[in-house]
């Protein structure tokens, strides 16, 4: 069980990257029903860590509240920073001992020095990712997907994937109504797909109307329905050929990936806060059957729907 989150601060630390890990895990929401985390910021040498924006952060925690840390969090810091010995050691103890490991952007790099992502498939910004598939050939680099977990190690890309990568663990170990509270305080979709693209081929969709709006609204409100990307694009007015161009270029994900996607989120809704057959899931989120519902939880969360209500069932747990 995720409890207890230690995040380093290296020099060169990005701000921004580093607050995600600090509003993802360091903030008591259980006034909410949301998780609390013993949270923690270690540094190798106590003190004045320099940031990317050419000030100082002071950071009083030393690396021994690592020791027995559930989460290690790497965020984004200086590439050609060489890592500190004592940091290296933190990383690796908490792979050896089955720990989790997050880098948030150019923290996999530091990941990659100490010889933790070795063999195992991985992610940065897509600016980086060409330089760590050269310097670390060893590593499996895809520089197109938001984020990677390969074993208990994430890898994520650049800013708003650390914040996916977060919400993906938190949701891996604490289930969805944990990672749906902590998004809503983010203000920020509670899950987007770790395969989804780090950047939109068109960043500003070629039709400025509400469409895909109107459209993914309907969508979710209509999940145990028969939709057709022929019936969709019919409510988008556009072709079936150009509606599923377009969605993918704004959306990330093809119609289909992306209606299996919250199909599956209203599925794992239903079995944490539901005493619903799994038949009767099936249908309301649209698999149709229990069957196809087995079928995507296994290809997706590499669980079954029975094990993943055992492990995160609100009426379970009470």
């Amino acid at each position: 069980m995720l409890k207890k989150v230690v995040l380093l601060a290296l020099p060169g630390v990005a701000p921004f990257e580093f607050g995600v890990v600090c509003e993802a895990f360091g903030i008591d929401r259980t006034a909410h029903g949301g998780p609390a985390f013993e949270f923690a910021i270690a540094a190798a040498q106590p003190g004045p860590v320099p940031t990317s924006l050419g000030y100082d952060m002071v950071i009083s925690g030393d690396l021994s509240a690592a020791a027995d840390a559930d989460l290690v969090a790497v965020p984004a810091h200086d590439i050609d920073a060489d890592v500190d010995p004592a940091i290296a050691r933190v990383i690796r103890d908490a792979v050896d001992r089955g720990a989790w490991v997050l880098s948030i952007c150019s923290g996999a790099f530091t990941l990659a020095k100490t010889g933790v992502l070795s063999g195992r498939s991985a992610t940065t910004h897509w600016m980086h990712a060409e330089r760590l598939a050269r310097e670390f050939p060893d590593i499996d680099v895809d520089p197109d997907v938001l984020f990677v977990e390969d074993g208990r190690i994430i890898t994520s890309a650049g800013t708003a994937a650390g914040i996916d990568a977060c919400l993906h663990l938190i949701r891996t170990e604490l289930g969805a109504s944990a990672a749906n509270v902590v998004a809503r305080r983010m203000v920020v979709p509670p899950q987007r797909a770790g395969g989804q693209s780090q950047y939109i081929a068109t960043p500003v969709p070629i039709s400025r109307s509400d469409s895909f709006a109107e459209v993914t609204e309907w969508m979710l409100a209509h999940l145990d329905e028969e939709l057709t990307v022929d019936e969709l694009a019919r409510r988008a007015l556009m072709s079936s050929r150009t509606f599923a161009r377009r969605f993918k270029a704004v959306l990330g994900a093809t119609p289909g990936a992306w209606l299996n996607r919250q199909r599956l989120l209203r599925a794992q809704q239903l079995l944490e806060e539901s005493d619903l057959a799994l038949d009767a899931i099936a249908a309301e989120s649209g698999f149709g059957t229990a069957a196809v519902m087995r079928h995507h939880f296994a290809k997706t969360l590499s669980t079954t729907p029975a094990a993943y209500r055992r492990a995160f069932s609100v009426r379970a747990s009470a």
